[in-house]
């Protein structure tokens, strides 16, 4: 299967790529007969290439149930937080706090959780503390995006920079249609999403279930409710 590359990691793919061979290829040319020296840098060089492959993997997924206020994975990850918390940036009221901390051999693109339009997205800048710590959510570098539901209703959606992440790219801006089979950003090197779902809001995931971004469903929305 051909593997696709996310247009994020391009740029970083070709010169990773050039680096390495700067650093192989003198190896290769100047000392063919010390094997134990080469080989090993050889070795090294191609499985650290690949592991940065894997990071920036980018799967075009569509997801199979019925997409009708349909809350969806936003990322790959385990859950590591489901709670009812203030959302005090733009909703201002008690919502469900669900959050994926995202490893850094997960996918790192990031889903749209609901079909809508933006309203709102913002970057903040702040820490680098490691993105499973609650107090991420609010003091780390992030980007928060808000979505209204054909239904009228608003789902936050906030992505956390962590330890080791030091870009976060957002490309939802207001007045764009958010759909559950679009990228609507990605972060580079270990990171968290936080979404903040009405307190009526089915919930189908807990803390330590697996996710799959843009496949696997975490809520039901009840706007008649």
């Amino acid at each position: 299967m051909r593997v696709k590359i996310h247009r994020e990691g391009t740029n970083i793919l070709i010169i990773l790529l050039a680096a390495l061979l700067a650093v192989n290829a003198p190896l290769w040319i100047w000392c063919p007969q010390m094997p134990w020296l080469w080989v090993p840098v050889a070795c090294v060089s191609v499985v650290f290439y690949l592991l940065v492959v894997n990071f920036f993997r980018s799967p075009r997924r569509f997801f199979p149930g019925d997409p009708v206020n349909a809350v969806v994975a936003s990322a790959d990850g385990e859950v590591v937080a489901l709670e009812e918390t203030f959302e005090s940036e733009f909703l201002m009221c008690r919502c469900i706090q669900l959050s994926v901390f995202m490893s850094p051999l997960n996918v790192h693109a990031n889903w749209f959780p609901v079909n809508g339009e933006v309203v709102y997205a913002r970057h903040h800048n702040g820490r680098f503390q490691a993105a499973y710590l609650p107090k991420s959510s609010t003091e780390n570098e992030r980007s928060t995006v808000v979505i209204r539901t054909p239904s009228g209703q608003l789902v936050l959606m906030r992505q956390v920079a962590g330890a080791m992440a030091r870009r976060i790219v957002t490309y939802a801006k207001p007045g764009d249609e958010a759909s559950i089979e679009d990228h609507m950003g990605f972060i580079k090197f270990g990171s968290r999403i936080d979404l903040y779902l009405p307190l009526d809001t089915s919930i189908y995931v807990k803390i330590g279930d697996k996710t799959v971004g843009g496949i696997t469903q975490v809520g039901l929305l009840h706007p008649d409710m």
